[in-house]
């Protein structure tokens, strides 16, 4: 395989404590897995100019993700932190692995994600003062011209294609299960009772399920990732329309920060924006091939866009099973670290 497969991927992320809290326990992280480049809330702190980047897409890929810590003092923040240098540690890892290599990219990144989960649950065992921490984990992972969604918890990512936005997660919540199932009504959710009662974390239990899809990319694709300090203020079609109407990545993140701040800014706030462009990405199929699929108020099947759910492997390692990796404390790269491809 060619070293650059071809097309630009910019992004821009920010993070925000919002207009209550004193502390942070939302993180982000963006790895080129290429060059093991990292950027998260602890190398980027005091330098906003970090914040955006632009790679093209190369052998290995790249992995962006959201998380949102939970936890008594502290611990929320911890999680946080170890999810976002666990997943990247563990990635670098199994690509670099005589034995793990030859996984798929998508399987890679479950198990560095199970792996992460592992890891903060020990952490929770064996450190009073972090007991009950977890964190959710929303990561979009491009290799090739796939892109793959991998879901624990209630971050969210969406995807702006032809004009339309969709939430390409869906919300391993309490009240997104009742919406799954029709019980209630997306605006019901937004008012329910229990609607920040997730079903799963990393970090909660030794064993989780991650939810991970595949898409095929397209020209111009723009996707969010977000906390529900953002989600809960936002609405999807709103984001789409401060997204269109803002000349930079930069511009929307912080109209998206500013609007969520304005309707209170209870929770932390992080948002990070995306776009892939050029290269040998194909442009959207024609309308006219939609066929009998139910359409949305515009003219593209509100479906995801095809996507394709991934189960999990039944022969994938067991992450306990995995004693070479994820045994050491973590650290967190500095962007100007390098791997040795």
């Amino acid at each position: 395989m060619s070293e650059d497969v071809g097309f630009k991927v910019s992004v821009y992320v920010q993070t925000d404590l919002g207009m209550v809290r004193s502390g942070n326990e939302d993180n982000f992280l963006v790895l080129n897995l290429s060059t093991a480049d990292t950027w998260t809330l602890e190398a980027v702190k005091g330098d906003p100019s970090e914040n955006l980047t632009s790679f093209v897409q190369t052998r290995y890929g790249l992995l962006l993700a959201v998380t949102d810590g939970m936890g008594g003092a502290l611990a929320g923040e911890v999680a946080s932190r170890l999810a976002v240098e666990c997943v990247r540690d563990r990635m670098i890892e199994l690509q670099s692995s005589p034995d793990h290599s030859s996984l798929p990219f998508q399987e890679r990144l479950r198990l560095s994600i199970e792996l992460a989960n592992l890891y903060i649950y020990q952490m929770s065992m064996k450190r009073p003062e972090y007991a009950g921490m977890g964190a959710t984990f929303t990561a979009v992972g491009f290799y090739k011209d796939n892109v793959y969604f991998a879901q624990v918890g209630d971050s969210r990512a969406y995807l702006i294609r032809d004009g339309h936005v969709q939430q390409m997660t869906r919300d391993q919540s309490l009240v997104g299960q009742l919406v799954q199932a029709g019980h209630i009504t997306e605006e019901e959710a937004e008012r329910h009772t229990y609607k920040n009662v997730i079903l799963q974390a990393l970090g909660a239990a030794s064993h989780l399920s991650v939810a991970v899809d595949r898409l095929t990319l397209r020209d111009m694709d723009i996707m969010i990732l977000c906390s529900d300090g953002l989600s809960n203020k936002v609405r999807a079609e709103e984001m789409k329309q401060i997204i269109d109407r803002a000349p930079t990545l930069k511009d929307a993140c912080e109209s998206l920060i500013q609007i969520a701040n304005q309707r209170g800014g209870e929770d932390n706030i992080t948002v990070l924006v995306t776009q892939c462009a050029g290269g040998h990405l194909k442009s959207i199929e024609p309308r006219a091939s939609v066929g009998t699929l139910p359409l949305s108020s515009g003219s593209y099947p509100m479906d995801r866009w095809g996507v394709e759910t991934i189960p999990r492997p039944a022969d994938l390692p067991d992450p306990n099973n995995l004693d070479e990796l994820g045994d050491k404390e973590e650290t967190t790269l500095r962007p100007t670290d390098r791997l040795d491809n």
